[in-house]
């Protein structure tokens, strides 16, 4: 198969995004209505935020707007994950049924090829709801705000999204050799503890989401860059480079199950 480059990758891959954007908005009602459904959603949990404070001033002294500020941290980190990986939620149907074949005989990078056949629109609900969760939440903590704190959050927030692409696709990557029965739910089920800080939790669950189950790097640790400034601690500053080889290790686990894969035998 001839080598492509990841320029090629991209130019193609941004094709394919808008003319499926494009297809998705001539119904304009489900693209709305599905959106707002999300925004809906999630802007629930800000009301759930809401009522805990209500009673308790705050959690392992956080407060109120520093919640927030995880919860609207983690729901944008979820977005990229939301959009560009869907597909990967049809992959027990494909190995199952045997239709996944097809992917592997295409000159082209089969991660690529499989992935790229589904954008889910639905994480641009997700992510307005993120980020009017976290400026309100940024707006009433007063933090300064500048060029250098901007690169900051983008870098931030890209390495808690590719955290979270990479549990999902390690999770998808078992379901090539346990033939349909796969981690994901159980990734996702685990998912709504990284809207928390670790700190709140017990020894041991601190240990299993930092470094069994990284949850801790979605919201927790990319949070602490703002929220406690004097207090960042290594993990943090390496949480990009730790997430880009956390990454690459799901993305090799993920190809090896699907060259390993042989259909389903009838």
């Amino acid at each position: 198969m001839k080598k492509r480059s990841i320029i090629w990758y991209l130019r193609i891959y941004i094709k394919i995004i808008t003319q499926d954007i494009k297809v998705k908005l001539n119904y304009r009602a489900d693209f709305v209505i599905s959106n707002f459904a999300q925004i809906l959603h999630h802007i629930s949990g800000f009301i759930v935020f809401w009522l805990i404070f209500q009673n308790f001033p705050s959690v392992d002294g956080w407060d109120y707007y520093e919640m927030l500020f995880f919860y609207g941290f983690s729901l944008i980190a979820f977005t990229p994950t939301q959009c560009l990986l869907e597909n990967n939620w049809s992959l027990p149907w494909q190995v199952r049924s045997g239709d996944f074949i097809k992917y592997c005989f295409r000159p082209i990078n089969t991660f690529f090829y499989y992935i790229s056949e589904v954008f889910d629109t639905k994480g641009f609900g997700q992510l307005v709801a993120g980020i009017v969760v976290l400026a309100f939440a940024w707006l009433r903590l007063e933090i300064a705000f500048s060029f250098i704190t901007l690169a900051l959050l983008i870098l931030m927030l890209s390495a808690a999204g590719i955290f979270m692409a990479a549990m999902l696709n390690l999770a998808a990557s078992t379901i090539f050799w346990t033939k349909g029965f796969g981690l994901m739910e159980f990734v996702v089920r685990f998912r709504d503890y990284s809207r928390y800080p670790i700190t709140i939790f017990s020894g041991f669950l601190r240990y299993l989401f930092t470094f069994a189950i990284p949850m801790a790097f979605i919201s927790y640790y990319p949070s602490l860059m703002f929220l406690r400034p004097d207090q960042v601690p290594i993990l943090t500053w390496l949480s990009p480079l730790i997430g880009i080889a956390f990454f690459a290790l799901s993305y090799f686990a993920w190809m090896k199950g699907a060259k390993s894969y042989s259909g389903t035998g009838s």
